[in-house]
């Protein structure tokens, strides 16, 4: 009986891990990276099935010094603007989020790696309820 304690115990912690990732899921994901340059950015669509929103609040990642989320404005002489995003994106209850191309993305700046074409950048994403969700991303500059 000391034996079966326990495990319940565990069994019931196994069971519980996939509610620490909430109710986000992500899809599609694939990063850019300029020639030459030392930034690059990824681009995925976030969906939660959940009944209440969530809130992506932070990315982190190992191949650059700073990775932040950013959009896109268009400033008073009509040129677009990347920013910061320090509150991060609204991600509606039963909805989705894009993060795409001219608009909200996650940004590599500084990079202290080179991704080549096809290779996979490990990102963690996270929500203010779901937690980290870790992301295998793969580079796709052509996209």
């Amino acid at each position: 009986m000391t034996f079966l304690k326990p495990a319940l115990v565990g069994l019931g912690f196994f069971a519980a891990l996939p509610a620490l990732a909430g109710d986000i899921t992500v899809s599609d994901p694939y990063a850019r990276f300029m020639p030459g340059g030392m930034a690059g950015a990824a681009f995925m669509v976030i969906e939660n099935v959940g009944a209440e929103d969530d809130r992506l609040v932070d990315a982190a990642g190992t191949i650059s010094k700073k990775v932040e989320l950013h959009t896109h404005k268009a400033g008073s002489d009509g040129t677009m603007q990347m920013m910061h995003v320090p509150e991060g994106f609204v991600i509606p209850a039963g909805g989705s989020h894009a993060l795409a191309r001219g608009g909200d993305h996650v940004m590599f700046m500084g990079l202290t790696e080179r991704p080549a074409e096809g290779d996979t950048v490990s990102v963690t994403l996270t929500f203010e309820k779901a937690g980290e969700i870790v992301v295998e991303i793969p580079v796709d500059n052509a996209r």
